[in-house]
């Protein structure tokens, strides 16, 4: 497994704001933290241990966090974080700026520097985001011009910001699929993206490494074909336009996969069309509903499709599948179709 769940609760109350202190400085950086939840500090982190990238999904209430002088001089393991709010909102006076960030929004900060932040929750007293650890070594870009986006609030809602955001929401529920061997594949990826997304705000596009570009580009269609799987007018073509890129060159790039854009947007939607089966929230539906949700109009089509994937009928699987106990222990929320928002 390359994940790792770690809550507050399955500790004694009294040591569970000191084993946050300790946790965020092994995982984090070390920070001097105060917090009106001392006495029972409720708290949640999944990490996920991608090789020289490390994303951490947090839970937590209201806090006050301090990178002192002091820390930086004894020990600076030279990271960027790029931090993703999903509910609340952060504030932060790092690099002679001060940010205020809400929901959706990205905001970059390293340990080089000394920084004071504060987490602020919403009306349910809890703070969620997302933090990804990565070397300031592996980024192929000039310090200098990411250091001047250290502080300063960046959408994750449009553009290349709505494609990282997409892509750190899915990263995490999916982790729980993937083998280790995957994890260093991910975190290049990861670099990847974070590369394109910080080039395309310093205006150093051209400095980026054309795999770095070919990476962005790929997460970005698969993303949009995501998002799309429940529109019957999902196909190559649709692909290629929201993507500026001719028919011909979508499938060049899906060539090294050893699959076609049809059949990899058929695959997405089998595995979506499975997993519905196996959800007991589900269980009422049909399964000519459930099917023609992610895009089969027909059921006959869709029941070859299934056993042809998976060996078995779809009502054989969701017999099966609803036998056995459910397993969902998430963080975020999770999909609950086509389209929806980004977790609040």
């Amino acid at each position: 497994m390359i994940e790792t769940v770690l809550r507050s609760e399955d500790l004694p109350v009294a040591d569970r704001f000191e084993w946050w202190q300790e946790l965020t400085s092994h995982t984090l950086t070390p920070t001097e933290i105060t917090s009106d939840h001392a006495d029972d500090f409720r708290a949640c982190v999944r990490l996920l241990d991608l090789g020289a990238v490390q994303v951490s999904v947090l839970s937590y209430p209201s806090l006050r966090s301090r990178r002192t002088p002091a820390l930086v001089r004894r020990s600076d393991p030279e990271l960027y974080h790029l931090a993703l709010t999903l509910r609340g909102r952060q504030s932060i006076s790092h690099c002679r700026r001060d940010a205020l960030v809400g929901v959706g929004d990205l905001l970059l900060y390293d340990t080089s520097h000394p920084y004071d932040a504060s987490a602020f929750p919403d009306d349910d007293g809890t703070v969620e985001g997302i933090v990804v650890n990565v070397p300031r070594a592996a980024f192929p870009l000039p310090a200098a011009k990411v250091d001047r986006l250290l502080a300063a609030p960046l959408p994750g809602d449009t553009g290349m910001g709505a494609l990282l955001s997409q892509f750190l929401l899915r990263l995490a529920p999916e982790s729980d699929s993937c083998r280790p061997q995957d994890a260093i594949r991910l975190g290049g990826l990861t670099v990847d993206l974070i590369t394109a997304f910080l080039a395309h705000h310093a205006d150093t596009e051209d400095g980026v490494p054309p795999e770095s570009r070919h990476h962005a580009l790929m997460v970005g269609i698969h993303s949009f074909i995501e998002r799309n799987l429940g529109d019957l007018k999902l196909s190559p073509s649709a692909v290629a336009a929201s993507h500026h890129i001719s028919v011909r060159y979508l499938h060049r790039l899906f060539q090294p996969q050893g699959i076609t854009v049809s059949a990899w947007i058929r695959q997405r939607r089998l595995e979506r069309c499975r997993r519905d089966l196996a959800d007991p929230r589900l269980s009422d539906r049909p399964i000519g509903f459930l099917a023609a949700r992610w895009g089969f109009v027909h059921a006959s089509e869709f029941t070859r499709a299934f056993r042809r994937a998976y060996g078995i009928p779809p009502s054989t699987y969701r017999q099966d599948a609803l036998r056995s106990e459910p397993c969902i222990d998430r963080p975020l929320r999770a999909s609950s179709g086509p389209g929806d928002p980004m977790p609040r």
